[in-house]
């Protein structure tokens, strides 16, 4: 185990390195760390043995936690509203029609027995809404007719069915006496109730106390997601389920922090599928795939041209859903994360099976995310299917309106150009407002007329620029030694085209002019604009 967590945080650190280079390539970037990890392993060029099948679950079972309760907190309800009977259909009664569908095919053209022929379309039946976010965002992938939000719906609420309709195969291929209605009853009935009641106590908490900084709030939150999973979890009930359920409403609801909060998960899903991707290759030995690669293919095959198509349509076609939407939501029903979770908990459990059921899932996720995945943009744009006038990010709830707003304060000074005049001389953007002025400790609403004093705080309000990507912002110390000490800003020059936005010297904070003057132990802060 020490092994796996020393890879797993070179692995992590490795990936925000890459992340650049990862976010333009072509194929999805978690097969790199998958192939990395059968690299690393048994057959692999470090020979590492590796076949901790319950420390794995654990892990995987835990990021799935993260993954579950992202893909509801992520999603924006408003955007997805035209949508959502469609994403619910398909997250609910087409995993089961799906998982049918495979079962059929396993058992009359594999010859597998029925029960294990249905156990794996359970396993496979769900989406994973992981790989999806990821090509959506990544890509920039806005799809019309709502297709992006009616896929971050179903890939992001199906788990739950699946883990449900793999536990009682499980239990009967066990032989244990149960009523499976019954067990489905208790799974759903449970994990809707504490998904809802903890997610209501949740922003009752959020307005009643007092966070005192983004940090208390994550904390808190990331301490709801835990207890909104394990108390139904402890009681038979559906955790999936109910993570999902509380991540969608709180995620729906108006928090403070909530855009750090998305942030937050959105790189705590993301370090979670790359550890749970590197842990599967890690696990995996490749010489025991050969035996289950021609099923794997005949399954992934099938699923992808038969019987996602074949749902899809059945389903949608009473919602009036065009060819060409259908025909896009079939191809992007990508295998993923959840599978092989699943797929793990069957091994655990001891059910006996013709295959091993591990490797079966672990070829058919590979298949699926590595053709499905890299060709969904191309399938989209042959479709035309990509709305270029939309973004995708709106479909989000880290996104924010191009109402939002953001503060900034400037502090007049005896020799500022503006003292003495009035608002309405000052010539300011239509798109720049002076919300507020602080003069002598008193706010002030100001008016066109109001003439400004040596000493006013104004507080200016203007939209805020969101697209930060391409703005990369650096660090520089001034010491005794440097080149710049006591040279005006206007005679420094640099290789490449950095802009000076601030100074940090002592405990103040200096905005610059060309003639400021640096001075040792000053902390510059540098602007340049990246490809």
């Amino acid at each position: 185990m020490e092994k796996a967590v020393l890879l797993v945080s070179v692995i992590i650190i490795i990936r925000i390195l890459l992340n650049d280079f990862l976010e333009k390539i072509p194929v999805p970037s978690l097969i790199i760390f998958i192939l990395l990890g059968m690299c690393l392993g048994e057959n692999g060029i470090f020979k590492i043995s590796f076949d901790n099948y319950s420390f794995v679950n654990i892990i995987c079972s835990v990021s799935l936690i993260f993954i579950m309760f992202y893909g509801g907190f992520g999603t924006n309800l408003k955007a997805a509203k035209p949508v959502v009977a469609q994403s619910v259909l398909l997250s609910t009664v087409g995993v089961a029609g799906t998982a049918g569908a495979v079962g059929l095919f396993s058992h009359f053209v594999l010859h597998l027995p029925w029960l294990e022929s249905i156990l794996i379309g359970s396993v496979i039946s769900s989406t994973d809404a992981a790989s999806v976010f990821n090509i959506l965002r990544y890509r920039n992938l806005a799809l019309k007719n709502n297709t992006d939000s009616l896929l971050e719906i179903e890939s992001g609420s199906n788990d739950p069915i699946s883990y449900m309709l793999t536990t009682s195969l499980i239990a009967i291929m066990l032989g244990q006496d149960i009523s499976v209605p019954a067990l489905l009853i208790q799974q759903m009935l449970f994990g809707v109730l504490f998904g809802v009641l903890v997610a209501k106590l949740s922003i009752y908490l959020f307005k009643t106390s007092l966070f005192k900084s983004q940090e208390s709030v994550t904390i808190f939150l990331f301490a709801v997601m835990l207890l909104s999973f394990s108390l139904p979890y402890t009681l038979n009930g559906n955790g999936y389920l109910s993570v999902y359920l509380c991540g969608i409403i709180l995620g729906n609801s108006t928090l403070i922090h909530k855009k750090y909060l998305v942030h937050f998960f959105d790189v705590s899903t993301d370090v979670a599928q790359v550890i749970i991707f590197f842990l599967l290759g890690l696990l995996v030995t490749p010489v025991d795939l050969p035996r289950v690669m021609i099923p794997s293919l005949m399954i992934m095959l099938f699923l992808t041209l038969v019987a996602r198509p074949l749902v899809s349509s059945v389903l949608l076609v009473p919602f009036k859903s065009s060819p060409k939407q259908i025909a896009l939501v079939s191809w992007s029903g990508l295998r993923g994360v959840a599978s092989i979770v699943f797929a793990i908990s069957v091994v655990l459990s001891g059910v006996e099976t013709k295959y091993n059921l591990f490797n079966l899932v672990f070829c058919i996720v590979i298949l699926s995310i590595s053709i499905q995945g890299t060709l969904l943009p191309w399938v989209a744009n042959k479709l035309s299917m990509i709305d270029k006038n939309a973004d995708v990010r709106k479909t989000f709830n880290d996104y924010q309106e191009d109402s939002d707003i953001s503060f900034i304060k400037i502090h007049l000074d005896k020799n500022h150009p503006w003292k003495n005049l009035e608002i309405s001389k000052l010539g300011l953007p239509r798109d720049l407002l002076i919300a507020m002025i602080v003069r002598n400790h008193t706010p002030i609403v100001p008016k066109g007329d109001t003439v400004l004093e040596v000493g006013d705080l104004l507080v200016f309000a203007a939209r805020s620029f969101e697209d930060r990507k391409h703005l990369s912002l650096r660090e520089i110390v001034i010491d005794r030694k440097s080149k710049w000490v006591n040279t005006p800003l206007h005679q420094i020059t640099t290789e490449n085209p950095y802009l000076i936005i601030l100074i940090k010297r002592n405990l103040e904070n200096i905005i610059p002019t060309g003639d400021t003057k640096l001075l040792p132990g000053d902390i510059l802060i540098m602007a340049t604009a990246e490809e």
